[in-house]
């Protein structure tokens, strides 16, 4: 059966030259790198070198990186670690938006005593800025804000958020790993202190993310053991992992033109036909600050997941949301924060794509997608009652 692929915001295929650069250091340069014979050494300096790779794609110090082993990690050790230097403060801001690793850590310090704040968005999922001012206040510990949503694809004014909260001396954490590898970024330029980058999602593969850490920013291991990470992250490490997120990140820099440009004209696209043939359809999110890869479309009258297993029939592989909250029949609650009507909520797939999509795919999907929502809105009560209010039926 064809396959085509297009839920690159849960998970990537692993570039090629990333599997040939990882293979050797499975069985053949196996050494530990904290180990202080030459066999260990080699394999050091070709984490150091990984190391170096990261840092020039995020526009950082090689010193700034902490290698974790995904982006859940990063996010819970940027915002327990920073807590943890902060003891005398206890509340803590983010968005109501922000996937399950930053809003279910917000319900855990809630439990622990913790005051937390979620700044609301607008129908374009758009973040509320003048709330997110009036929401800083002196006990504050850190504001953690994601750079792009992993549903919608909407992009938030990180650097704009980043003056509002260090105006304030508050540490600011953004997590990123929708953002790496599909717009450009300089941690030197950038006024986010911690940045949390997950390998799956730019062609690296499971099980490696990285913690960016601005030099002086205060910060407490949540990993503790040896000395690895410069006593940061303790573990031994996951060399194979942290070398093909190396090679991820160079091949990710080398393809951000084609992110911008081709993939984004294929999404486009892609929109642009649904619209064309499909009726009752709505884009979730702000169509002018956004992902280039990505596309939330919410069909009315349908449900979400009737769409995709018929889809999956087809070979085709997309999402309703978040890899870590489709599983529930509930709206998302990114689409419940941005009041997107239940009619549509239901019914929203997101399309992702990366730099192995082609057109051929896009037409493949504009063929069978159609005949897939007039199927289900056939037998839906709600689209019959909806027929009836415009007397068509």
């Amino acid at each position: 059966m064809k396959t085509v692929y297009v839920d690159n915001n849960a998970t990537t295929r692993v570039a090629p030259e990333v599997v040939e650069a990882m293979l050797p250091y499975f069985s053949e340069f196996y050494g530990n790198p904290s180990s202080m014979h030459f066999f260990g050494g080699q394999v050091q300096k070709k984490v150091n070198e990984a190391r170096e790779r990261v840092a020039d794609f995020l526009g950082a110090e090689p010193s700034e990186i902490v290698f974790t082993s995904c982006g859940t990690e990063s996010d819970n050790t940027a915002i327990l670690g920073t807590l943890d230097s902060y003891p005398e403060k206890r509340h803590f801001i983010t968005s109501r938006v922000e996937h399950p690793a930053v809003m279910n850590v917000a319900s855990h310090l809630s439990r622990k005593g913790y005051r937390t704040t979620g700044i609301s968005v607008d129908r374009e999922g758009r973040l509320d800025l003048d709330e997110l001012k009036e929401s800083i206040a002196d006990e504050t510990a850190l504001v953690s804000i994601m750079y792009a949503n992993n549903e919608t694809g909407v992009l938030f004014p990180i650097e704009e958020v980043g003056e509002i909260v260090k105006s304030s001396g508050i540490p600011f954490h953004t997590d990123g790993v929708q953002a790496a590898g599909k717009i450009p970024l300089n941690m030197k330029k950038s006024t986010v202190d911690l940045f949390s980058l997950s390998g799956h999602k730019l062609h690296a593969p499971k099980g490696v993310g990285v913690l960016y850490v601005r030099k002086g920013t205060k910060f407490s291991p949540f990993m503790i053991g040896g000395h690895q990470e410069k006593g940061r992250r303790g573990g031994t490490e996951n060399v194979p992992y942290i070398i093909g997120l190396g090679k991820a990140c160079e091949l990710a820099k080398k393809h951000l033109e084609d992110e911008n440009t081709r993939v984004k004209s294929l999404r486009d696209y892609l929109e642009v036909k649904i619209f064309e043939k499909i009726p009752n359809t709505l884009v979730n999110g702000d169509r002018k600050s956004r992902l280039p890869n990505t596309l939330s479309v919410s069909f009315e009258y349908v449900e979400g997941e009737s769409i995709l297993l018929l889809l999956s029939d087809l070979g085709i592989c997309a999402s309703s949301g978040s890899a870590c909250t489709s599983g529930s029949l509930e709206p998302s609650h990114v689409l419940r924060a941005m009041g997107v009507p239940f009619t549509a909520a239901h019914g929203s797939i997101r399309f992702s794509l990366s730099i192995y999509n082609t057109k051929e795919e896009m037409d493949y999907i504009i063929e069978h997608l159609p005949p897939i929502i007039q199927r289900l809105r056939d037998i839906s009560p709600f689209w019959k009652d909806y027929l009836k209010s415009q007397g068509k039926r």
